[in-house]
């Protein structure tokens, strides 16, 4: 049996990072399906093989990636054997991802509202669920803190880890992770 003209995953998922890149450079907009093909090497109207146009593009792009941090998150929220060691694999898997694919948080900054009503309700709804995951870590640190609290803490140092498209690029990429670890720590510990 071959598998050689059964479009693979590595094809799709080269096609999503280099449309990730042109989205987040360009805007959503500004990049066309020939762009996108080009950025791979194959034409334009040959990306229809792989998706029914740049929208469906854009939502797998943003669905992939919502759905990737939460089982990431429900991973490392329950696999370390203590909520500290809980948080601190959160850090590193949403450090990693952060500066991994920058590309990818500036295509959700950007460019959500351009994901069809459904879709977006579901990378809302996965995203909510991440979120949960590290308010519950949090909640075993923090027990006296309103739950409201936690979220919001959460959501701030999402800002902050979710910065590096413009932050990340003077330090190596270890000592930024280094720094963004401290300093996300640091916002954790300042709850009561």
């Amino acid at each position: 049996m071959t598998t050689a003209r059964t479009p693979t995953r590595n094809r799709r998922a080269e096609i999503l990072g280099a449309a990730a890149v042109l989205f987040a450079a360009r805007g959503y907009h500004g990049v066309s399906i020939e762009d996108i093909g080009s950025a791979v090497g194959i034409s334009g109207p040959a990306l229809y093989r792989h998706f029914s146009g740049k929208e469906a593009l854009l939502r797998e792009m943003l669905l992939d990636i919502s759905e990737r941090l939460h089982e990431q998150g429900a991973r490392l929220a329950t696999a370390p054997p203590t909520a500290e060691a809980a948080l601190d694999a959160l850090l590193g898997g949403h450090i990693a991802f952060a500066l991994g694919d920058p590309a990818l948080i500036r295509v959700h900054e950007q460019e959500l509202d351009n994901v069809p009503e459904p879709a977006r309700r579901a990378i809302r709804r996965l995203q909510r669920l991440y979120v949960e995951e590290w308010v519950t870590v949090l909640s075993e640190l923090h027990p006296s803190c309103e739950p409201a609290r936690l979220r919001a803490a959460t959501h701030a140092v999402f800002g902050l880890l979710n910065s590096t498209p413009r932050s990340a690029g003077e330090l190596a990429p270890e000592a930024m992770a280094a720094l963004l670890h401290e300093m996300a720590r640091a916002a954790f510990d300042a709850l009561p």
